[in-house]
């Protein structure tokens, strides 16, 4: 892959809000007098690894860990700059909001480097806010400023999936359907795949709050608490969609059990009370000596009759026996 689709965009902060559009060249001739540098690559491609581990002045092991094909959400704060890996909803055409995407994000008091795989509304609203001179200001200002901005995209989806969840309880109510199976499994799969990754972040955003850093104003981290605060409340509300889901799986897997036992009664009853007319007109099908009453005019109508009364006696019998 060129260099061009290895560098998504690169910004030369201006310290108030704004940011000026740079490339390649920028990023190499860059001085720290010239404001605070941002460099947001796709890590999948040759020239961003090459140049994250080879000419960014990250560390090995944070430039290793830009690169790694599989993250997880964690936070590793040390004396060269913070580093933080963090879970966004996927709301790319074609994809699914549990297929997360991976943002990694590497800052110091100068600079900010960030990487992903997939495309993310998250940048693309940084992108405008930058352009519009409502952006961050600073690079702990950016971290806190775009992991509110994956949390806000985080909202609008489980707010969605909580609605359809509540929807779907209510057609179990009312609706006793096989069709309604695969959709309450979804809801409980997207559900417990988000989760998984919410976990771990809820632990990397605490780490933030607690360790001491220089990169972090008070300021800084009690946003980070409130957002804190936000995913320990989605990952309750998940805890409840998940556990609601299981709740209406098994309401509906009764009422369809109920429904099937319903009409194998029907059809028992059914038989019950055809099995001796079928016996006795198998009987007179078969009788090789021809058929009692077939040369009296009123034959038909005799055999209709008896077979009324066997059905009546039947469906005495039934109702007796409480069978019905």
């Amino acid at each position: 892959m060129s260099r061009k689709e290895a560098l998504i965009a690169a910004y030369i902060l201006d310290g108030k809000g704004g940011g000026k559009k740079i490339g390649w060249k920028e990023i190499e001739q860059w001085q720290p007098e010239q404001g605070y540098l941002w460099v947001h690559l796709n890590h999948t491609t040759r020239k961003a690894r090459q140049w994250l581990l080879k000419e960014s002045g990250l560390d090995k092991l944070t430039a290793q860990a830009m690169v790694a094909q599989e993250s997880r959400p964690r936070s590793v704060i040390n004396h060269a700059g913070l580093l933080v890996f963090l879970r966004g909803i996927n709301l790319n055409p074609g994809r699914e909001p549990e297929d997360m995407i991976s943002m990694r994000i590497w800052i110091n008091h100068q600079r900010i480097i960030t990487a992903r795989k997939e495309p993310t509304m998250t940048m693309d609203d940084l992108f405008t806010a930058l352009e519009t001179h409502t952006g961050p200001k600073s690079p702990s200002e950016f971290l806190v400023t775009i992991n509110d901005l994956i949390i806000n995209k985080m909202e609008e989806v489980l707010e969605a999936i909580d609605d359809q969840s509540d929807k779907l309880e209510e057609e179990v109510m009312t609706t006793e359907s096989y069709l309604l199976r695969p959709k309450i499994a979804d809801i409980r799969r997207q559900a417990i795949e988000i989760r998984r990754y919410l976990a771990p972040q809820r632990e990397a955003l605490y780490r933030l709050q607690i360790e001491k850093t220089s990169l972090l104003n008070v300021s800084e981290q009690l946003r980070l608490r409130e957002a804190t605060d936000r995913v320990i409340r989605y990952i309750e509300d998940l805890d409840s969609i998940r556990d609601r889901a299981a709740i209406t799986q098994e309401e509906l897997s009764s009422r369809l059990s109920e429904q099937m036992d319903r009409r194998m009664y029907i059809l028992s009853v059914v038989a019950v009370i055809f099995f001796p007319l079928t016996f006795l007109t198998g009987l007179l099908g078969i009788n090789v000596g021809g058929i009692p009453g077939a040369g009296n005019k009123w034959g038909f109508l005799s055999v209709c009759i008896i077979l009324a009364a066997v059905i009546f006696v039947t469906l005495w019998l039934l109702r007796r026996k409480k069978w019905m």
